[in-house]
């Protein structure tokens, strides 16, 4: 198996003219994608597969974490179910991995990659061939105001709280579009970030648009199967250079897939994620 792959990433361009960085997420009804103003740049990388040494790449140290194991809900088919059942015993496992006292579900995501098709709605997603990180500090304290009842949201937000995505693989292995992560240690966080609005109909987001540095170093687990699944860390309190606190991510085509492989499916949940 080889130890990395050659492949194309798109990152963030910031609009020439200086204004702010935006994504309206109305799709363009003429061309189904999400309405912008900034630019895509494509960038040639090395991919590494640590398959076999993805125990040395922790939450703390690079931002991401793999485990090994099946999911007690399987089909993936219908949200309420999904919410009752996988939500759940996903909270459990959060904690076990983190050492967290809690940890809210605030959504989820099924991607199923369809060649050609729009992503234009909730239940048409694809993977996003785009380097980002999918909170920034003001969203991640937007999420506990949002998602938490006031009265809970102050004495949280003074403990050490993170944002954490659990993603997964789902009906096959994820040979097609799998999913890159790039180490934070070697992130600058002052220059390679960008602070993107997101719009919605009815209040504003924030995410992370990530440029270009050659020094990015990028990690996958090749051929992830359905009872493996790696945790995502967005944002994370606790900002005093000890540990990680974000790391960029994509899916990208990998050139070494076997041709014929299964089109991607996945299933991410996003988690606030609290510690006494």
């Amino acid at each position: 198996m080889a130890p990395s792959v050659e492949a194309s990433l798109k990152y963030f361009l910031p609009p020439s003219d200086g204004t702010r960085p935006y994504t309206n997420i109305n799709a363009d009804p003429k061309t189904g994608k999400m309405r912008h103003n900034w630019v895509e740049h494509e960038s040639i990388v090395q991919i590494e597969n640590i398959r076999g040494t993805e125990d040395q790449f922790t939450l703390d140290n690079a931002g991401f974490q793999f485990y090994r194991a099946a999911p007690k809900h399987t089909s993936f088919t219908d949200d309420a179910e999904i919410e009752k059942e996988y939500y759940p015993e996903s909270i459990e496992l959060i904690k076990k991995l983190t050492g967290a006292s809690s940890a809210v579900i605030f959504d989820h995501t099924i991607r199923r990659r369809r060649p050609g098709e729009a992503d234009d709605s909730p239940q048409r997603r694809q993977p996003v061939p785009l380097v980002h990180v999918d909170q920034t500090n003001r969203s991640s304290v937007a999420r506990v105001h949002r998602h938490l009842p006031v009265s809970e949201a102050p004495s949280l937000l003074k403990r050490r709280f993170q944002i954490i995505n659990l993603w997964r693989p789902i009906s096959h292995t994820a040979l097609d579009w799998p999913l890159a992560l790039c180490d934070f240690r070697s992130v600058d966080v002052k220059k390679d970030l960008l602070a993107v609005a997101l719009i919605y109909p009815d209040r504003e987001g924030e995410t992370y648009g990530v440029t270009y540095n050659p020094g990015h170093k990028w990690k996958y687990l090749k051929g992830m199967e359905t009872d493996e699944l790696v945790l995502i860390k967005c944002f994370d309190s606790l900002q005093d250079g000890s540990v990680a606190i974000l790391t960029p991510h994509t899916g990208f085509e990998d050139p070494s897939t076997p041709e014929g492989s299964p089109l991607r499916e996945s299933i991410e949940l996003r988690a606030l994620v609290f510690y006494d």
